[in-house]
């Protein structure tokens, strides 16, 4: 199959702060529940964004790169920590400076800014008092919201409220794979709520410094599920329509209430909350990475205690082992989930979508060719990225509105609960030396690029 795509079709690629910035104790930042979570033995090998790709000192050099590809746009997120690093304090100038220096490179090398303002690195004294648990926390980051577009403004194309709010409630909260790792299971539906309130508010508070001319959008990461359909129906409202239906509807879908009601009775919505997560948005950004297989259990649906689970509320539901091949993450490839979901997300609830991440984790490595110069050979990535830009390109001749594809990523960096053992960039980290080296993935998207298509 071949693929084209309009002028305006916003081709680019994806980081976020805690993952590439490093520079954890410089310029006033102070410490985030994910510095906490990597220095308390959850990572794996003990790994920590303190260095990460030392973005924070290398944002020309990793700007330049992004000129070199030829992306029409770059998506990363601003960090909490080094904006608002004092509780109750005035916002941090050399925080927000940083950031203005990364819009206006951008702006210079003709690339648009796509700013994530909550990518997962809450402020520890914000995880001190609960985090999201804590209904405090939504107005707090809706307020350094209004800090950054009050600083960034219209020089911004988009701004992202949240970046997968289904991984910073139930994995975070309800699991203990992402910090703060509570592992409180059904605790994680306040965190969902506080979260889409968050979203609400952030909105306001951004229109009302940054005006109109930006859009306004937020990430989700859809869970796409194949297989029993009443599994996929209760892990759709668990999972999707949690966030999807207040924030594009108004409302929590009363199913949900009543899949839940041994465990969780919703008394933190309090009333106007609903009102104000119901806000406008210019368009929804979808992650997707692959797909899951599910079916009904012979369990209980409700565990005897609140114990730890991703999916509170879903405990006789079975995930089962997915169809190969697998990334080195070891997820599915599924290219026609990703078309699949975009069509049925598009028929629910009519809004323009943007792929805001997709790409590969793969076992990469660095060779040296016989004229010296190093390089990487990811085929098994050009054929994701090729397979997932063909399956956006059906949803489009379908009448599914798309605005734009990210890669994820553009570095090798730091993989959350993964630390460095995970590799998603198009750009190879040396993690010793700190050397960027574009993989044969870069080049070849560098001509997606250019040619507007396959």
């Amino acid at each position: 199959m071949t693929a084209s795509f309009p002028d305006d079709f916003l081709f680019g690629t994806a980081t976020a702060s805690y993952q590439i910035e490093g520079a954890a104790n410089e310029d006033g930042r102070c410490p985030s529940i994910w510095d906490t979570f990597s220095h308390t033995g959850h990572t794996l090998g003990g790994d920590t964004g303190d260095v990460a790709c030392d973005s924070y000192h290398r944002w020309e050099e990793d700007l330049d790169l992004l000129a070199d590809l030829g992306v029409d746009a770059y998506r990363f997120s601003v960090a909490m920590p080094r904006v608002m690093p004092v509780e109750g304090g005035a916002p941090n100038p050399k925080g927000l400076d940083f950031y203005e220096r990364i819009v206006d490179g951008l702006l210079a090398r003709g690339i648009k800014p796509i700013v994530t303002l909550y990518h997962w690195d809450l402020p520890q004294y914000l995880g001190d008092q609960g985090g999201w648990l804590n209904r405090d926390t939504a107005y707090r980051v809706a307020e350094y919201a209004g800090v950054v577009a009050h600083r960034l403004g219209d020089r911004v194309h988009t701004y992202t409220t949240l970046n997968e709010p289904w991984c910073s409630s139930y994995l975070s909260y309800g699991g203990t794979e992402h910090a703060p790792g509570l592992g409180g299971g059904p605790k994680a539906f306040a965190a969902v709520h506080h979260l889409n309130l968050a979203h609400g508010l952030m909105t306001q508070t951004i229109r009302g410094e940054a005006g109109d001319g930006p859009e306004l959008s937020v990430t989700l990461n859809l869970q796409m599920n194949r297989g029993d359909a009443d599994a996929m129906h209760r892990l759709d409202l668990i999972a999707n329509r949690a966030f999807l239906d207040p924030m594009l509807r108004g409302y929590y879908p009363e199913e949900l209430f009543a899949v839940t009601r041994g465990i969780c009775d919703w008394s933190f919505v309090q009333d106007g909350d609903l009102e104000q997560i119901h806000q406008p948005i210019d368009v929804l950004g979808i992650n997707y990475y692959s797909t899951n297989r599910v079916a009904m259990s012979g369990r209980p649906q409700f565990p005897q205690s609140a114990t730890a689970s991703t999916a509170p509320g879903a405990s006789d539901v079975d995930w089962l082992p997915t169809e190969g091949p697998h990334t080195d993450m070891g997820w599915n490839i599924d290219p026609d989930g990703l078309h699949d979901l975009l069509v049925r997300t598009y028929d629910q609830y009519r809004l323009p979508m943007v792929v805001t991440e997709n790409g590969m984790a793969c076992r990469d490595e660095l060779v040296v060719e016989a004229d010296g110069t190093k390089a990487v050979h990811d085929a098994e990535r050009i054929e994701y990225v090729r397979r997932h830009l063909e399956a956006v390109s059906r949803a489009m001749t379908e009448g599914v509105p798309m605005r734009g594809y990210f890669v994820w990523s553009l570095l090798d960096n730091f993989e959350w609960a993964f630390g460095y053992a995970k590799r998603f960039g198009i750009v190879y980290m040396d993690y010793e030396t700190l050397e960027r080296t574009p993989k044969d993935s870069f080049r070849w998207y560098r001509g997606v690029i250019a040619n507007r298509g396959l």
